[in-house]
């Protein structure tokens, strides 16, 4: 494993915006295409619910700040939504406009459009409620956690939120592909929020240095949104050895370091096919691998990769080998390749997937110089555990009537947008839970 060799313009132009902004001409031709549905699919769709209709006219009409605090207002990660969301199964896949075998309006682009406008002109679209006297501690300053946050202060409560990592924004920050959303972008938008008066503690993980029940004793309700752990190891021999390594920090190193410094193999092969490890091959294709081999245990439709996501690595040259298990990490203190067995479908699972059956006599190595895991990842047991908190199938829950929790901890991983829907949605409980006693009161 080398750092790679192209030069920095190369890595530049290779991690530059996928899906550039729209211009102005371009924003007006796009929202004069809408049909401002009164039903829209599109809005339904939407886990927030923006109202795409709404934002859209405001847009023709020249309106972009208005424009901008219809979709803040229903969700508050609009800047990276705009950017990261699987659109084209959300709100562009329920366009009308595809029953008439016509493109669907560009509505990622156009939300994109707007929001920009708000950090380029560093806007305040809102302002924080009246102080009511309630503090609220929030665990986690990723998506669900920030969305939270939002709500609360501009209903008056006094937030503070926790986070271990050095900077807000969580998976936005740390681990989207680097051609779909950069740091700042991230961080700009968890600025935003923060600036209606949100404490923000960073490095500090709760339950290391600081224990829930001092959060329990100091504040009036709790939102946990931790998300989930550690990548599920593979659980075969050899996967020690260096060169082998979890996706997720493959992909946080790159998105925190000059794309130079990250190193990366010539051949690379990712065990996975969910959106981390196409992310993760995508990525090391652009930093100047040679080879990108996508290894997976089941076959091509049970992979759990939208396919857009699929069409992408394609394009960039990921090599796929479906119904392969890997057996054995081959290396001399360092991996030198994986040792695989191919397989057919056999039975489905309780979730419809077809378990594998190995092929006897099929055993063969796939030659690489770096490995990395995108298995999936484990939900917190030890955090739930010193939490008083609950795990049942990978997803954390809370009997707790002043503890809620949110976003991939909850969902055991989902999108920016589901995340942002359930930290507004527990927002809006802590708010009743919490209006409840003040009326009491």
């Amino acid at each position: 494993m080398t750092s790679n060799s192209l030069t920095v313009e190369e890595l530049d132009q290779n991690f530059a915006d996928i899906a550039p902004p729209l211009t102005a001409d371009a924003a007006l031709v796009e929202s004069s295409k809408c049909l401002f549905c009164y039903d829209a699919p599109c809005t339904i769709a939407c886990p927030t619910h923006i109202d795409v209709p709404a934002f859209i006219k405001k847009i023709m009409t020249g309106n972009l700040t208005g424009s901008a605090r219809v979709i803040l207002d229903a969700n508050p990660m609009g800047h990276s939504c705009a950017r990261a969301c699987p659109v084209e199964v959300l709100c562009e896949g329920a366009c009308v406009l595809n029953d008439r075998d016509e493109e669907p309006i560009k509505i990622a682009l156009l939300q994109r459009y707007a929001t920009d406008h708000v950090l380029a002109h560093d806007l305040k679209l809102f302002s924080p409620g009246v102080d009511n006297g309630y503090r609220v501690a929030i665990v986690g300053a990723g998506p669900a956690g920030l969305s939270c946050a939002q709500d609360l202060r501009r209903w008056g409560y006094a937030v503070t939120i926790f986070d271990a990592h050095p900077d807000p924004g969580g998976l936005n920050t740390y681990a989207i592909a680097e051609y779909k959303m950069h740091p700042p972008t991230a961080l700009a938008e968890a600025k935003k929020i923060l600036e209606l008066g949100v404490e923000l503690h960073t490095n500090v993980m709760i339950g290391r240095d600081i224990p829930f029940s001092d959060l329990e004793r100091d504040f009036d309700a709790i939102f946990v949104g931790v998300g989930v752990g550690a990548t599920r190891a593979l659980g075969i021999a050899g996967e020690e050895l260096a060169g082998v390594q979890d996706a997720l920090s493959f992909i946080e190193h790159l998105k925190t370091h000059p794309y130079s410094n990250t190193k990366v193999g010539n051949d690379v092969i990712v065990v996975g096919a969910g959106n981390t490890a196409i992310d993760a091959a995508t990525q090391a294709k652009r930093l100047g691998a040679e080879r990108v081999t996508i290894v997976y245990r089941r076959g091509e439709e049970e992979m759990p990769a939208y396919l857009y996501e699929y069409e992408l690595a394609k394009r960039d040259g990921c090599e796929f080998r479906f119904l392969t298990v890997p057996k054995r990490v081959v290396g001399n203190g360092a991996v030198a390749g994986l040792e695989c067995v191919r397989a057919e479908p056999g039975p489905a699972d309780a979730r419809g997937r077809r378990s594998p059956v190995e092929i006897t006599g099929s055993e063969h190595v796939i030659p690489c110089d770096m490995l990395l895991k995108a298995t999936g990842q484990l939900p917190r047991d030890e955090f739930a555990r010193d939490a008083g908190l609950t795990i049942e199938g990978g997803r954390m829950t809370s009997s707790k009537p002043n503890v809620f929790v949110g976003g991939d901890a909850a969902s055991g991983g989902a999108e920016i947008v589901n995340a942002a829907a359930e930290g507004k949605a527990a927002a809006a409980r802590i708010h009743a839970l919490l209006s409840s006693m003040l009326a009491v009161a």
